[in-house]
């Protein structure tokens, strides 16, 4: 019996084996490959694999142009992300109870998720355009007198812009997740606070919060990250222009490895991204209370 035992306890692991290893193959290769090019002197140049030592990651502290990029990113993600959370918590409160043609509306307003980022962007950049986009000329219609605005171009106007862009688009994720979250909630001890005479706000923050914290908690972890690697909008609105002004901590690797071709120090600069996410997210993690 124990013979014929054996070899059923590890036909399961057989099993699993191949899609394991295709795993690995596809996330630790690369992974594994870009950190070995990180020690080498690899550009458009020059293709020198003898080991440099950390000749790239201590260029990397000198990089007022990287520091920069993340400066940025962290700025649109300050800016996005709580309003995208406070309006979809709105939305979804403004959708919780039954009305007619709900249903309608919230395909409606889950439309602009579907639709690709650069294709959004660039799309946005003709609704944006100064000569023919409707945008200035309906605030011209407003104004009483043409509005010449650049907001793709000025600075004062290129951030409002990308941060409305980004805001329109992923509004409707943080909808969808925290109307699920509420839909949740046992509508009995907000109804039985509400007959204690318990106005919104408390019974928001000491039913509703907690019951929807936890999922509330991964969609701002999850938009947090997505907006840590925003590219396409912006580069479909701007390129990180004017200038380098806009230039999120993503346009700068694909400027310094595809346009640049400084393929070393790119690798460099991917696993400074890694380490920071790891750190940030593992804090964000234990502050949420996520990790049990």
């Amino acid at each position: 019996m124990t013979a014929t035992a054996h070899p059923d306890r590890n036909f399961k692991y057989w099993l699993v084996s191949p899609a394991i290893f295709l795993l690995l193959l596809i996330g630790l290769f690369p992974l594994a490959f870009s950190l070995v090019v990180s020690f080498m002197r690899i550009t458009m140049l020059e293709t020198d694999t003898s080991f440099a030592g950390l000749v790239n990651f201590t260029q990397l502290f000198k990089d007022s142009r990287l520091w920069g990029s993340l400066f940025h990113t962290a700025l649109i993600i300050a800016i996005a992300l709580p309003v995208e959370l406070v309006l979809g918590l709105a939305m979804a409160y403004l959708f919780l109870d039954k009305m007619p043609g709900r249903q309608l509306f919230v395909s409606l307003l889950v439309l602009p998720t579907i639709i690709s980022p650069i294709v959004a962007g660039a799309t946005w950049r003709l609704l944006f355009d100064n000569r023919y986009g409707p945008i200035n000329q309906i605030l011209g219609w407003f104004a009483g007198h043409p509005v010449p605005a650049l907001w793709t171009v000025n600075p004062n106007l290129v951030y409002p812009a990308i941060v409305f862009c980004e805001i329109w688009q992923w509004t409707p994720f943080m909808f969808l997740i925290l109307l699920a979250a509420l839909s949740n909630v046992d509508r009995s001890l907000t109804e039985a606070a509400e007959i204690d005479g318990a106005r919104f706000w408390r019974s928001f923050r000491f039913i509703v919060l907690p019951a929807i914290w936890p999922v509330m908690a991964i969609a701002i972890l999850i938009r947090g990250l997505d907006l840590f690697r925003i590219f396409d909008i912006i580069w479909a609105l701007t390129e990180g222009g004017p200038g380098t002004m806009t230039e999120t901590i993503s346009i700068y690797t694909f400027v310094q490895g595809f346009r640049q071709f400084e393929t070393s120090y790119t690798a460099a600069i991917a696993f400074l991204v890694i380490v920071l996410l790891t750190v940030i997210v593992t804090w964000a993690i234990r502050r949420m209370g996520l990790a049990k």
